[in-house]
């Protein structure tokens, strides 16, 4: 029979200390124990290993009763494999769905949103899955064009890592008891007229959530909406109101460009209509018969840009002498109220040089602003296509595709003061992380805690959720019902090619619906039901 397992020795810690104080160089461990090296050690390992032990006598055991034991012990393993399992059998359609055959896919037009804004969509599937998105060639958004981020979003759809079941607290609850949860707090509300609740959403632009959230504020006239984008396109925003006095759309066709000028303006990759611009930008870089000349590109630019690499003429500056050359460009090409500032001699040449390359092209050429440019830049290069008169060619003005634009950082400053006043007792966050992409100084942590009622609907249990009480999984564009406005105002509709891979699985509108009392309705029912109001 074999002695008792050697016990290891209480570990020193002073004994480890003075050890390391004195310890020269670099030095390796297997264990606490071995660092403490005290006396008792030593004699730990000696009986936990033996010095001689393969010359000690072993069990008389024979090889025949060792591997009769082996074989039985294998066996009695293998017993619990042995129950008996229910006969399944697989048959074939009893009807056949119309027009699917085996290895053959189907192609359904369906929509993107990203950032808030609509890309129309090719989506294939095989047999009930889909597989690939590509763009849908009669969409103006894309035009059969696609981009990386589209590619890659069906992988989220058969992410592991998405948020499964709905948990209130870190524990595994279900949609009829958040209903019945919400119910007391709803009661509550509508006697003070919902001042108390607080809604705060990434950028808007479907027409059945703007018409959902604001039946909810009209049910609710002292409740709030908040809207954050942390890549959003708040200097868009504000150097149109700045040029314009209000929010307005821009677009553009690059089509009718002959000059472009880009103040660090990746329109290749940024922007909601970036894929449609870029298509359109290269169709004028290809020879043609009847056309002697391509369109240029002047770029001036803060970091690396694609729109820069493929530049005639690109200049790297930083974003202060930015605003000087965009300042530059436009006293040269005589904008009112513009005057000409004190620039390096070649970068004056360099303004010059581009504003007559513009002057020569009067209404055939573009000025383009970047997404996170200066509000005073973008309000530079309004005033600069409208001195080149490039609107209504080149340039195109329409209200805002957003039902409701807002300074979006504003309006989440607006939001954690209201959550440190204690003015907020219900806070519904749909799909924003301000956890982890609101500004430090805002001290949103502490803000959002003060909240009595935190609910967070996402496709991820993110940091954010895990500062809710509750966590609701966002269903994906792919297996839910929507609609949403692409860049130039078209309005598409999100169908979905599977139902949903987790049962509990809602959309932000699903949710918002059990605020206006109708927990019952399916993403479908609400977006039907907005347009036959139509």
């Amino acid at each position: 029979m074999p002695g008792p397992e050697p016990k290891a020795p209480p570990l020193d810690l002073d004994a480890m200390r003075r050890h390391l104080a004195q310890a020269r160089g670099p030095r390796f461990w297997k264990s606490l124990e071995e660092l403490a090296t005290g006396e008792s050690f030593p004699a730990f390992l000696e009986k936990e290993f033996p010095r001689q032990a393969a010359e000690l006598e072993v069990s008389t055991m024979s090889r025949r009763r060792l591997l009769e034991l082996s074989l039985a012990s294998m066996a009695l393993g293998g017993l619990q494999a042995c129950t008996r399992q229910p006969i399944e059998h697989i048959v074939p359609y009893v009807k056949q769905p119309e027009g699917v055959i085996p290895g053959k896919p189907l192609f359904f037009a369906t929509t993107i949103p990203l950032g808030g804004y609509a890309r129309g969509l090719l989506a294939e599937s095989h047999l009930g899955r889909p597989t690939k998105l590509e763009g849908n060639p009669e969409h103006p958004a894309s035009l059969g064009a696609t981009d990386a981020i589209t590619q890659a979003a069906i992988l989220d759809l058969y992410d592991p890592d998405r948020s499964q079941v709905i948990t209130k607290l870190g524990k595994i609850q279900t949609w009829a008891r958040l209903v019945d949860e919400l119910g007391p707090v709803i009661k509550a509300q509508k006697a003070i007229g919902g001042s108390g609740i607080r809604i705060l959403t990434e950028t808007v632009t479907s027409p059945t959530l703007a018409s959902s959230i604001r039946d909810l504020l009209a049910m609710y006239p002292n409740a709030r909406w908040h809207q954050w984008e942390p890549a959003g396109r708040d200097a868009v925003r504000a150097g149109a109101k700045l040029a314009f006095g209000k929010y307005v759309e821009t677009r553009y066709d690059f089509t009718r460009a002959d000059v472009v000028l880009s103040l660090d303006a990746d329109f290749f990759l940024e922007g909601p209509g970036a894929v449609r611009y870029l298509k359109d930008w290269s169709s004028r870089r290809k020879p043609r018969e009847n056309e002697k000349d391509l369109s240029r590109l002047y770029v001036v630019e803060t970091a690396l840009t694609l729109a820069g690499a493929s530049a005639d003429h690109r200049l790297a500056t930083t974003p202060a002498i930015l605003s000087a050359i965009a300042c530059a460009v436009a006293a040269e090409l005589g904008v009112p109220g513009v005057t000409r500032p004190a620039l390096d001699p070649k970068l004056q040449k360099f303004a010059a040089v581009v504003a007559a390359d513009l002057k020569k092209r009067e209404g055939r050429s573009l000025v383009v602003a970047g997404e996170f440019a200066d509000a005073a830049v973008h309000a530079l290069a309004h005033a600069m296509n409208a001195a080149l008169k490039n609107v209504g060619n080149a340039v195109t003005y329409s209200e805002p595709v957003e039902p409701s634009p807002v300074d979006q950082l504003a309006s989440l400053r607006d939001l954690a003061q209201d959550l440190r006043d204690g003015k907020v007792d219900t806070l519904i966050i749909a799909g924003a992380n301000p956890i982890f992409t609101a500004p430090s100084d805002l001290d949103f942590v502490g803000a959002l805690q003060k909240a009595k009622v935190r609910i967070h609907i996402g496709p991820y249990a993110d940091e954010t959720a895990e500062y809710c009480h509750w966590q609701v999984p966002e269903a994906h564009f792919l297996e839910s019902w929507g609609d949403a406005r692409a860049f130039d105002g078209t309005i598409s509709i999100i169908q979905p090619l599977i139902e949903p891979l987790y049962a509990e699985s809602k959309t932000v509108t699903q949710l918002l619906s059990v605020l206006a009392e109708k927990p019952g309705d399916s993403s479908h029912d609400i977006v039907k039901g907005q347009w036959q109001k139509q």
